[in-house]
Protein backbone atom coordinates (compact mmCIF):
# COMPACT_ATOMS: atom_id res chain seq x y z
CA UNK A 1 0.00 0.00 0.00
CA UNK A 2 2.99 2.17 -0.35
CA UNK A 3 1.89 5.95 -1.63
CA UNK A 4 -1.98 4.31 -0.83
CA UNK A 5 -2.67 8.73 -0.19
CA UNK A 6 -2.44 8.57 -4.26
CA UNK A 7 -5.23 5.96 -4.52
CA UNK A 8 -8.16 8.10 -4.59
CA UNK A 9 -10.64 5.43 -4.90
CA UNK A 10 -9.26 3.21 -2.52
CA UNK A 11 -9.24 5.72 -0.19
CA UNK A 12 -12.42 6.87 -0.41
CA UNK A 13 -13.92 3.22 0.25
CA UNK A 14 -11.43 3.03 3.53
CA UNK A 15 -13.18 6.32 4.65
CA UNK A 16 -16.85 5.24 3.77
CA UNK A 17 -16.61 2.07 5.20
CA UNK A 18 -14.71 3.37 8.55
CA UNK A 19 -11.96 1.04 7.90
CA UNK A 20 -9.64 1.46 10.77
CA UNK A 21 -7.18 -0.91 9.43
CA UNK A 22 -6.25 2.02 7.55
CA UNK A 23 -5.66 4.29 10.12
CA UNK A 24 -1.75 5.98 10.05
CA UNK A 25 -1.94 4.59 6.30
CA UNK A 26 -3.37 7.98 4.64
CA UNK A 27 -4.99 10.98 6.47
CA UNK A 28 -8.23 12.52 4.94
CA UNK A 29 -8.59 16.28 4.89
CA UNK A 30 -12.14 17.91 4.40
CA UNK A 31 -11.52 21.00 2.42
CA UNK A 32 -14.96 22.56 3.94
CA UNK A 33 -14.00 22.34 7.69
CA UNK A 34 -10.61 22.59 7.89
CA UNK A 35 -9.85 19.70 9.77
CA UNK A 36 -7.62 16.29 9.43
CA UNK A 37 -9.03 13.03 10.26
CA UNK A 38 -8.12 9.33 10.42
CA UNK A 39 -10.13 7.05 8.14
CA UNK A 40 -12.43 5.55 10.49
CA UNK A 41 -13.20 9.02 11.90
CA UNK A 42 -16.73 8.00 13.39
CA UNK A 43 -18.54 11.45 11.50
CA UNK A 44 -20.43 11.51 8.50
CA UNK A 45 -17.79 10.95 5.64
CA UNK A 46 -18.02 14.35 3.43
CA UNK A 47 -18.48 14.53 -0.15
CA UNK A 48 -16.18 13.12 -2.39
CA UNK A 49 -15.41 16.19 -3.68
CA UNK A 50 -14.24 18.15 -0.40
CA UNK A 51 -11.97 15.55 0.61
CA UNK A 52 -8.05 15.39 0.29
CA UNK A 53 -5.56 12.67 0.98
CA UNK A 54 -2.38 13.29 2.86
CA UNK A 55 0.54 10.61 3.92
CA UNK A 56 0.99 11.93 7.34
CA UNK A 57 -0.38 14.57 9.77
CA UNK A 58 2.71 16.28 9.24
CA UNK A 59 1.83 17.13 5.77
CA UNK A 60 -1.87 17.57 6.65
CA UNK A 61 -1.18 20.46 9.16
CA UNK A 62 1.86 22.13 6.55
CA UNK A 63 -1.44 22.63 4.54
CA UNK A 64 -2.97 24.33 7.22
CA UNK A 65 -5.53 21.52 8.44
CA UNK A 66 -6.22 20.90 12.28
CA UNK A 67 -6.47 17.75 14.05
CA UNK A 68 -10.11 16.19 14.53
CA UNK A 69 -11.27 16.79 17.89
CA UNK A 70 -13.19 13.34 17.60
CA UNK A 71 -11.32 10.91 16.16
CA UNK A 72 -7.83 12.41 17.00
CA UNK A 73 -5.88 11.31 13.91
CA UNK A 74 -2.70 12.26 16.07
CA UNK A 75 -2.70 8.89 18.14
CA UNK A 76 -3.30 6.86 15.01
CA UNK A 77 -0.70 3.78 14.85
CA UNK A 78 2.22 4.46 12.84
CA UNK A 79 2.55 3.28 9.15
CA UNK A 80 3.61 -0.04 8.74
CA UNK A 81 6.08 1.21 6.39
CA UNK A 82 8.62 2.47 8.20
CA UNK A 83 9.41 -0.55 9.88
CA UNK A 84 8.99 -3.35 6.80
CA UNK A 85 11.45 -1.41 4.55
CA UNK A 86 14.93 -0.40 4.12
CA UNK A 87 15.27 2.76 2.47
CA UNK A 88 16.71 6.10 3.12
CA UNK A 89 12.55 7.54 3.70
CA UNK A 90 11.85 4.19 6.24
CA UNK A 91 15.29 4.49 7.96
CA UNK A 92 15.00 8.50 8.16
CA UNK A 93 11.03 8.32 9.69
CA UNK A 94 12.26 5.66 12.25
CA UNK A 95 15.23 8.39 13.56
CA UNK A 96 12.86 10.66 13.37
CA UNK A 97 10.46 8.34 15.44
CA UNK A 98 13.89 8.17 17.56
CA UNK A 99 13.79 11.67 18.62
CA UNK A 100 17.25 12.50 16.66
CA UNK A 101 15.90 15.64 14.79
CA UNK A 102 15.11 17.29 18.14
CA UNK A 103 18.18 15.96 19.87
CA UNK A 104 20.79 16.69 16.77
CA UNK A 105 18.84 18.63 14.04
CA UNK A 106 18.43 17.98 10.31
CA UNK A 107 21.93 17.92 9.71
CA UNK A 108 22.32 15.30 12.24
CA UNK A 109 19.72 13.29 10.80
CA UNK A 110 21.31 13.54 7.79
CA UNK A 111 24.79 12.36 8.66
CA UNK A 112 23.63 9.59 10.29
CA UNK A 113 21.75 8.31 7.29
CA UNK A 114 24.86 9.15 4.83
CA UNK A 115 22.95 11.64 2.69
CA UNK A 116 22.97 15.51 2.38
CA UNK A 117 20.22 17.32 4.25
CA UNK A 118 18.94 18.28 0.93
CA UNK A 119 18.47 14.52 -0.58
CA UNK A 120 16.96 13.84 3.09
CA UNK A 121 14.23 16.58 2.66
CA UNK A 122 13.88 16.38 -0.90
CA UNK A 123 12.83 12.35 -0.40
CA UNK A 124 11.22 12.91 2.79
CA UNK A 125 8.97 15.67 0.92
CA UNK A 126 8.17 13.70 -2.11
CA UNK A 127 6.98 10.62 -0.58
CA UNK A 128 5.25 12.04 2.99
CA UNK A 129 4.51 15.73 1.85
CA UNK A 130 6.58 17.16 4.63
CA UNK A 131 10.28 17.49 5.83
CA UNK A 132 12.09 16.21 8.50
CA UNK A 133 11.46 19.42 10.57
CA UNK A 134 7.54 19.26 10.33
CA UNK A 135 7.29 15.86 11.01
CA UNK A 136 9.25 16.19 14.30
CA UNK A 137 7.13 19.14 15.00
CA UNK A 138 3.84 17.14 14.25
CA UNK A 139 5.59 14.87 16.75
CA UNK A 140 6.34 16.83 19.42
CA UNK A 141 2.65 18.60 19.22
CA UNK A 142 1.55 14.45 19.98
CA UNK A 143 3.59 14.10 22.59
CA UNK A 144 2.54 18.11 24.21
CA UNK A 145 -1.00 16.74 23.97
CA UNK A 146 -0.26 13.55 25.94
CA UNK A 147 1.42 15.41 28.78
CA UNK A 148 -1.51 18.31 28.61
CA UNK A 149 -3.96 15.09 29.11
CA UNK A 150 -2.24 13.01 31.24
CA UNK A 151 -0.53 15.14 33.83
CA UNK A 152 -1.34 17.76 36.27
CA UNK A 153 2.68 19.17 34.89
CA UNK A 154 2.86 23.29 34.29
CA UNK A 155 2.74 24.23 30.99
CA UNK A 156 6.26 25.03 30.83
CA UNK A 157 7.41 21.96 31.95
CA UNK A 158 5.14 20.23 29.57
CA UNK A 159 6.78 23.02 26.98
CA UNK A 160 10.37 21.68 27.81
CA UNK A 161 9.47 17.91 27.97
CA UNK A 162 7.84 17.50 24.20
CA UNK A 163 10.96 19.74 22.67
CA UNK A 164 10.06 23.27 22.31
CA UNK A 165 11.87 25.34 22.34
CA UNK A 166 10.09 28.17 23.54
CA UNK A 167 6.67 28.74 25.27
CA UNK A 168 5.28 30.62 22.73
CA UNK A 169 6.48 28.11 20.21
CA UNK A 170 4.79 25.55 21.87
CA UNK A 171 1.44 27.52 22.28
CA UNK A 172 1.50 28.45 19.16
CA UNK A 173 1.69 25.26 17.70
CA UNK A 174 -0.83 23.76 19.95
CA UNK A 175 -3.52 26.36 18.89
CA UNK A 176 -2.58 25.55 15.36
CA UNK A 177 -2.64 21.51 15.41
CA UNK A 178 -5.42 21.05 17.37
CA UNK A 179 -7.20 24.25 17.40
CA UNK A 180 -7.26 24.95 21.24
CA UNK A 181 -4.82 26.40 23.56
CA UNK A 182 -3.28 23.91 26.13
CA UNK A 183 -5.18 24.74 28.89
CA UNK A 184 -8.70 24.23 26.74
CA UNK A 185 -7.28 20.70 26.09
CA UNK A 186 -6.35 19.97 29.33
CA UNK A 187 -9.93 21.32 30.44
CA UNK A 188 -11.17 18.91 27.85
CA UNK A 189 -9.22 16.13 29.11
CA UNK A 190 -11.52 13.14 30.78
CA UNK A 191 -11.36 12.91 34.13
CA UNK A 192 -9.71 10.09 35.38
CA UNK A 193 -9.86 8.29 39.20
CA UNK A 194 -7.08 5.90 38.36
CA UNK A 195 -4.45 6.15 41.61
CA UNK A 196 -0.65 6.70 40.02
CA UNK A 197 2.40 6.42 41.38
CA UNK A 198 4.01 10.48 41.46
CA UNK A 199 6.52 10.82 38.47
CA UNK A 200 5.00 7.63 36.49
CA UNK A 201 2.76 8.56 33.06
CA UNK A 202 -0.32 6.37 32.16
CA UNK A 203 -0.69 5.81 28.86
CA UNK A 204 -3.14 3.68 25.87
CA UNK A 205 -0.33 2.42 22.71
CA UNK A 206 -2.99 1.73 19.71
CA UNK A 207 -2.51 -1.31 17.36
CA UNK A 208 -3.75 -2.63 14.44
CA UNK A 209 -6.05 -5.22 14.84
CA UNK A 210 -5.88 -8.40 15.76
CA UNK A 211 -2.84 -8.76 17.92
CA UNK A 212 -1.95 -11.98 19.61
CA UNK A 213 -0.63 -10.98 22.76
CA UNK A 214 0.80 -15.00 23.84
CA UNK A 215 4.47 -15.40 21.83
CA UNK A 216 4.72 -11.63 22.41
CA UNK A 217 4.70 -11.31 25.98
CA UNK A 218 5.48 -14.67 25.98
CA UNK A 219 8.59 -14.32 24.97
CA UNK A 220 9.81 -11.62 26.36
CA UNK A 221 9.10 -12.98 30.02
CA UNK A 222 10.69 -16.22 29.60
CA UNK A 223 13.89 -14.71 28.17
CA UNK A 224 13.98 -11.82 30.87
CA UNK A 225 16.75 -11.14 32.52
CA UNK A 226 16.57 -10.73 36.20
CA UNK A 227 17.14 -6.93 37.07
CA UNK A 228 16.51 -5.26 33.86
CA UNK A 229 13.26 -7.06 33.28
CA UNK A 230 10.02 -8.58 35.16
CA UNK A 231 7.29 -10.22 34.60
CA UNK A 232 4.65 -8.39 37.72
CA UNK A 233 0.73 -8.47 37.83
CA UNK A 234 0.14 -9.16 34.20
CA UNK A 235 2.37 -6.64 32.95
CA UNK A 236 6.11 -6.85 31.28
CA UNK A 237 8.61 -4.45 33.09
CA UNK A 238 11.57 -3.22 31.99
CA UNK A 239 14.11 -0.47 32.62
CA UNK A 240 15.51 1.80 29.88
CA UNK A 241 18.21 3.73 28.33
CA UNK A 242 17.69 6.67 26.70
CA UNK A 243 19.09 9.74 25.60
CA UNK A 244 19.08 12.27 28.55
CA UNK A 245 18.52 9.25 31.57
CA UNK A 246 16.62 6.22 32.36
CA UNK A 247 13.35 5.21 32.71
CA UNK A 248 11.33 2.06 33.25
CA UNK A 249 8.43 0.88 31.24
CA UNK A 250 5.26 -1.12 31.68
CA UNK A 251 3.36 -2.86 29.39
CA UNK A 252 0.61 -4.97 29.28
CA UNK A 253 -1.70 -6.32 26.84
CA UNK A 254 -5.68 -5.02 26.48
CA UNK A 255 -8.19 -6.65 23.87
CA UNK A 256 -8.06 -2.85 22.04
CA UNK A 257 -5.06 -1.13 23.23
CA UNK A 258 -1.59 -2.15 25.02
CA UNK A 259 -1.15 -0.23 28.52
CA UNK A 260 1.98 1.66 29.43
CA UNK A 261 3.00 2.71 32.38
CA UNK A 262 6.27 5.25 32.41
CA UNK A 263 8.71 6.76 34.92
CA UNK A 264 11.46 8.35 33.49
CA UNK A 265 14.20 10.71 34.92
CA UNK A 266 13.98 12.88 32.02
CA UNK A 267 10.74 13.67 30.63
CA UNK A 268 12.49 14.92 27.63
CA UNK A 269 12.48 11.00 27.16
CA UNK A 270 8.93 10.30 26.97
CA UNK A 271 8.78 10.40 22.78
CA UNK A 272 11.60 8.04 22.72
CA UNK A 273 10.12 5.86 25.03
CA UNK A 274 7.23 5.56 23.68
CA UNK A 275 8.60 5.00 20.39
CA UNK A 276 11.10 2.23 21.51
CA UNK A 277 7.94 0.34 23.43
CA UNK A 278 5.81 0.19 20.01
CA UNK A 279 8.48 -1.05 18.20
CA UNK A 280 9.15 -3.48 21.30
CA UNK A 281 5.67 -4.99 20.85
CA UNK A 282 6.04 -4.25 16.49
CA UNK A 283 2.38 -2.69 16.94
CA UNK A 284 2.78 -0.34 14.24
CA UNK A 285 2.78 -4.08 11.80
CA UNK A 286 -0.52 -4.04 9.87
CA UNK A 287 -1.34 -8.18 10.54
CA UNK A 288 -4.04 -8.38 8.29
CA UNK A 289 -1.32 -7.93 5.23
CA UNK A 290 1.11 -10.30 6.75
CA UNK A 291 -1.67 -13.18 7.71
CA UNK A 292 -3.12 -12.76 4.17
CA UNK A 293 0.05 -13.48 2.28
CA UNK A 294 0.87 -16.44 4.93
CA UNK A 295 -2.66 -17.92 4.42
CA UNK A 296 -1.81 -19.13 0.80
CA UNK A 297 0.40 -21.44 1.89
CA UNK A 298 -2.12 -24.55 2.91
CA UNK A 299 0.38 -25.72 5.99
CA UNK A 300 0.21 -22.30 7.27
CA UNK A 301 -2.93 -21.66 7.25
CA UNK A 302 -4.46 -23.65 10.04
CA UNK A 303 -1.78 -22.03 12.19
CA UNK A 304 -2.97 -18.12 11.18
CA UNK A 305 -6.82 -18.88 11.39
CA UNK A 306 -6.32 -20.39 15.11
CA UNK A 307 -4.42 -17.30 16.47
CA UNK A 308 -4.08 -14.40 14.04
CA UNK A 309 -2.00 -11.58 14.74
CA UNK A 310 1.33 -12.29 15.58
CA UNK A 311 3.56 -10.14 16.19
CA UNK A 312 7.30 -10.31 16.17
CA UNK A 313 8.63 -9.64 19.96
CA UNK A 314 11.48 -7.07 18.97
CA UNK A 315 14.04 -4.64 21.59
CA UNK A 316 14.65 -1.49 22.97
CA UNK A 317 18.24 -1.84 22.92
CA UNK A 318 19.41 -2.85 19.56
CA UNK A 319 23.19 -3.08 21.12
CA UNK A 320 21.72 -4.88 24.26
CA UNK A 321 19.86 -7.42 22.06
CA UNK A 322 23.22 -8.37 20.21
CA UNK A 323 25.52 -9.08 23.02
CA UNK A 324 22.42 -11.37 24.35
CA UNK A 325 22.27 -13.15 21.07
CA UNK A 326 25.92 -14.04 21.92
CA UNK A 327 25.01 -15.11 25.28
CA UNK A 328 22.18 -17.20 24.03
CA UNK A 329 24.47 -19.35 21.41
CA UNK A 330 24.10 -23.22 21.83
CA UNK A 331 22.77 -22.81 25.57
CA UNK A 332 19.74 -23.08 27.42
CA UNK A 333 17.48 -20.08 27.66
CA UNK A 334 17.72 -20.41 31.49
CA UNK A 335 21.46 -20.38 31.37
CA UNK A 336 21.29 -17.10 28.80
CA UNK A 337 20.01 -15.56 31.20
CA UNK A 338 21.73 -16.58 34.01
CA UNK A 339 25.21 -15.28 32.08
CA UNK A 340 23.60 -11.83 30.98
CA UNK A 341 22.28 -11.07 34.65
CA UNK A 342 25.81 -11.86 36.04
CA UNK A 343 26.49 -9.35 33.46
CA UNK A 344 24.03 -7.16 34.52
CA UNK A 345 24.71 -7.12 38.63
CA UNK A 346 28.58 -6.52 37.83
CA UNK A 347 28.15 -4.00 35.54
CA UNK A 348 25.33 -2.72 35.02
CA UNK A 349 24.29 0.92 36.77
CA UNK A 350 21.55 0.70 39.34
CA UNK A 351 18.10 2.12 38.94
CA UNK A 352 15.42 2.67 41.59
CA UNK A 353 12.22 0.61 40.87
CA UNK A 354 9.72 1.47 43.90
CA UNK A 355 7.00 -0.59 42.29
CA UNK A 356 8.71 -4.11 41.33
CA UNK A 357 12.10 -5.90 41.42
CA UNK A 358 14.48 -4.07 38.64
CA UNK A 359 17.82 -3.17 40.53
CA UNK A 360 19.55 -2.08 36.73
CA UNK A 361 20.47 -0.96 33.16
CA UNK A 362 21.69 -3.64 31.12
CA UNK A 363 25.56 -3.04 30.66
CA UNK A 364 26.31 -0.55 28.02
CA UNK A 365 29.02 -1.90 25.36
CA UNK A 366 31.42 0.41 26.67
CA UNK A 367 31.37 -1.01 30.52
CA UNK A 368 31.43 -5.07 28.89
CA UNK A 369 34.58 -3.62 26.39
CA UNK A 370 36.25 -3.21 29.27
CA UNK A 371 35.67 -6.21 31.52
CA UNK A 372 37.92 -9.09 31.86
CA UNK A 373 37.78 -11.48 29.71
CA UNK A 374 38.69 -14.42 32.22
CA UNK A 375 35.58 -13.79 34.15
CA UNK A 376 33.54 -14.91 31.46
CA UNK A 377 32.13 -17.92 32.21
CA UNK A 378 31.82 -19.47 28.78
CA UNK A 379 34.00 -20.92 25.69
CA UNK A 380 36.68 -19.68 24.49
CA UNK A 381 35.42 -19.26 21.56
CA UNK A 382 32.53 -17.23 22.31
CA UNK A 383 34.05 -15.42 24.63
CA UNK A 384 36.21 -14.61 21.25
CA UNK A 385 32.73 -13.54 19.84
CA UNK A 386 31.70 -12.02 22.80
CA UNK A 387 34.65 -9.34 23.43
CA UNK A 388 35.13 -9.00 19.51
CA UNK A 389 31.49 -7.65 19.45
CA UNK A 390 31.15 -5.30 22.48
CA UNK A 391 34.54 -3.55 21.32
CA UNK A 392 32.76 -3.04 17.98
CA UNK A 393 29.73 -1.81 19.33
CA UNK A 394 31.89 0.34 22.04
CA UNK A 395 34.56 2.01 19.15
CA UNK A 396 31.44 2.98 16.82
CA UNK A 397 32.96 0.41 14.22
CA UNK A 398 29.82 -1.58 14.27
CA UNK A 399 26.69 0.44 14.30
CA UNK A 400 23.31 -1.37 15.35
CA UNK A 401 20.60 1.38 16.02
CA UNK A 402 17.03 1.31 14.38
CA UNK A 403 18.14 3.08 11.31
CA UNK A 404 20.69 0.16 10.87
CA UNK A 405 21.02 -0.65 6.80
CA UNK A 406 20.30 -4.18 6.97
CA UNK A 407 22.11 -5.56 3.96
CA UNK A 408 25.16 -3.56 5.41
CA UNK A 409 24.67 -4.56 9.11
CA UNK A 410 24.03 -8.42 8.15
CA UNK A 411 27.62 -8.29 6.24
CA UNK A 412 29.50 -6.91 9.12
CA UNK A 413 28.23 -9.18 11.68
CA UNK A 414 28.71 -12.36 9.60
CA UNK A 415 33.00 -11.02 9.47
CA UNK A 416 32.87 -11.14 13.17
CA UNK A 417 34.31 -14.58 14.14
CA UNK A 418 31.32 -16.82 15.80
CA UNK A 419 28.55 -15.16 14.32
CA UNK A 420 27.17 -17.98 11.60
CA UNK A 421 23.80 -17.52 10.37
CA UNK A 422 21.54 -18.02 13.02
CA UNK A 423 22.80 -15.15 15.21
CA UNK A 424 22.68 -12.91 12.36
CA UNK A 425 19.43 -14.07 11.24
CA UNK A 426 18.03 -13.87 14.80
CA UNK A 427 19.69 -9.67 15.11
CA UNK A 428 18.36 -9.12 12.15
CA UNK A 429 14.41 -10.06 13.30
CA UNK A 430 14.23 -8.81 16.69
CA UNK A 431 17.03 -5.73 16.74
CA UNK A 432 17.21 -4.43 12.93
CA UNK A 433 13.74 -5.03 12.80
CA UNK A 434 13.63 -6.75 9.03
CA UNK A 435 10.31 -8.54 8.47
CA UNK A 436 11.82 -10.96 6.02
CA UNK A 437 14.42 -12.30 8.59
CA UNK A 438 14.16 -16.25 8.41
CA UNK A 439 15.97 -18.62 10.71
CA UNK A 440 16.34 -22.00 8.38
CA UNK A 441 18.81 -23.67 11.18
CA UNK A 442 16.93 -22.90 14.95
CA UNK A 443 16.12 -26.07 16.13
CA UNK A 444 12.48 -25.00 17.11
CA UNK A 445 11.59 -24.34 13.35
CA UNK A 446 13.18 -27.35 11.66
CA UNK A 447 11.13 -29.56 14.85
CA UNK A 448 8.48 -27.59 13.56
CA UNK A 449 8.74 -27.86 9.76
CA UNK A 450 9.00 -31.65 10.46
CA UNK A 451 5.92 -32.05 12.18
CA UNK A 452 3.95 -30.13 9.67
CA UNK A 453 5.45 -32.08 6.99
CA UNK A 454 7.76 -29.05 5.57
CA UNK A 455 11.05 -29.56 4.28
CA UNK A 456 13.57 -29.65 7.67
CA UNK A 457 16.59 -29.23 5.94
CA UNK A 458 17.76 -25.39 5.63
CA UNK A 459 18.38 -25.12 1.96
CA UNK A 460 14.76 -27.06 0.91
CA UNK A 461 13.25 -24.93 4.04
CA UNK A 462 14.37 -21.91 2.40
CA UNK A 463 13.17 -22.53 -1.02
CA UNK A 464 10.03 -23.37 0.52
CA UNK A 465 9.83 -20.25 2.47
CA UNK A 466 10.35 -18.31 -0.60
CA UNK A 467 5.92 -18.06 -0.88
CA UNK A 468 6.22 -16.09 2.43
CA UNK A 469 8.41 -13.25 1.92
CA UNK A 470 8.44 -10.34 2.38
CA UNK A 471 6.85 -11.72 6.09
CA UNK A 472 9.08 -14.71 6.86
CA UNK A 473 10.18 -13.39 10.20
CA UNK A 474 6.29 -13.76 11.22
CA UNK A 475 5.82 -17.25 9.62
CA UNK A 476 8.75 -17.94 12.40
CA UNK A 477 6.56 -16.78 15.28
CA UNK A 478 3.71 -19.07 13.80
CA UNK A 479 5.89 -21.97 13.61
CA UNK A 480 7.63 -21.50 16.94
CA UNK A 481 4.17 -21.45 18.25
CA UNK A 482 3.52 -25.30 17.35
CA UNK A 483 6.29 -26.24 20.46
CA UNK A 484 5.06 -25.92 23.95
CA UNK A 485 7.84 -23.65 24.93
CA UNK A 486 7.13 -21.05 27.63
CA UNK A 487 7.97 -18.41 24.85
CA UNK A 488 4.91 -19.25 23.29
CA UNK A 489 2.53 -18.39 25.84
CA UNK A 490 1.02 -15.62 28.10
CA UNK A 491 2.44 -15.37 31.58
CA UNK A 492 -0.18 -16.17 34.21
Amino acid sequence: MRGMHTDTERCLRAVRSKDARFDGWFFTAVLTTGIYCRPSCPVVPPKPENMVFHPSAASCQQAGFRACKRCRPDTSPGSPEWNQRADLVARAMRLIADGVVDREGVPGLAARLGYSTRQVERQLLAELGAGPLALARAQRAQTARLLIETTALPMAEIAFAAGFSSIRTFNDTVREVFALAPSDLRARAPRTTTVRTPGTLSLRLPFRAPLNPDNLFGHLAATAVPGVEEWRDGAYRRTLRLPYGHGIASLAPRPDHIVCRLALSDLRDLTVAISRCRRLLDLDADPVAVDDQLRTDPVLAPLVDKAPGRRVPRTVDEAEFAVRAVLGQQVSTAAARTHAARLVTAHGEPVEDPEGGLTHLFPAPEALAALDPESLAMPRTRRTTFTTLVSHLADGSLHLDVDSDWAETRARLLALPGFGPWTVDVIAMRALGDPDAFLPTDLGIRRAARELGLPSTPAALTARAAAWRPWRAYAVQYLWATDSHPINFLPV
